[in-house]
């Protein structure tokens, strides 16, 4: 993995997101604040935005300023979220020496796990921890395994559209969903939704190659 694979995965994202932007606004609708889809296009607008300044540098200082720009740039929950996910991924060890897919796999569970903690959010709360806790526990698992890398990233497709469709009838117990009780079952959750998009995005990419 390489800053250049970083900015190359975000325009790709964007087209997803872009695609599927009417769809994800309407869940927020249903049971959040509605602009949930505004603040993950903003931040994947200011990410590519980056590309001229972090192209060059080394992969801890390119995720730390993206990180930033995430923290400063976006409102609500999210920039806090992904800022801390950026920022804790920026601080994992010998990771401007090179990133191989391993290393890139523990980066992201222990940005995951940051996030988590920040968030303060665990599986079967109806948030996007539904998706990025079991994928990344899929893909730390498939490593430990010595997983074809191929394999392992099907398996993080379906794992995370399985943690996304299981938000539909879950308990809101976090963020602006929990105000509604018992009405928030039955609608899936945005940011579950958006989060399953761009991990499908990137294995997807992977697959690919």
């Amino acid at each position: 993995m390489s800053v250049d694979f970083l900015i190359k995965k975000a325009k790709e994202i964007k087209i997803v997101i872009d695609n599927n932007a009417p769809e994800i606004e309407k869940l927020d609708q249903e049971i959040g604040d509605g602009d949930h889809i505004f603040n993950v296009q903003r931040g994947i607008k200011l990410v590519i935005e980056l590309e001229p300044i972090i192209k060059d540098l080394p992969m801890s200082e390119a995720l730390n300023q993206i990180a930033m720009k995430v923290l400063s740039g976006i409102g609500g929950s999210s920039g806090a979220l992904f800022g801390t996910l950026f920022m804790t991924m920026g601080k994992s060890s010998d990771i401007d020496v090179g990133v191989d897919y391993k290393k890139a796999i523990n980066m992201f569970a222990y940005g995951v796990e940051a996030v988590k903690q920040r968030g303060k959010a665990d599986v079967g709360e109806k948030t996007m921890m539904d998706v990025l806790i079991p994928v990344a526990n899929c893909l730390k698992q498939g490593i430990e395994n010595n997983k074809d890398l191929k394999d392992l990233m099907r398996e993080a497709i379906e794992t995370a559209e399985k943690g996304m469709l299981s938000t539909k009838n879950l308990l809101a117990t976090k963020g602006r969903a929990s105000y509604l009780g018992d009405r928030s079952k039955g609608h899936i959750d945005p940011g579950a939704r958006s989060s399953q998009l761009m991990i499908k995005t990137v294995c997807e990419s992977i697959l690919n190659n």
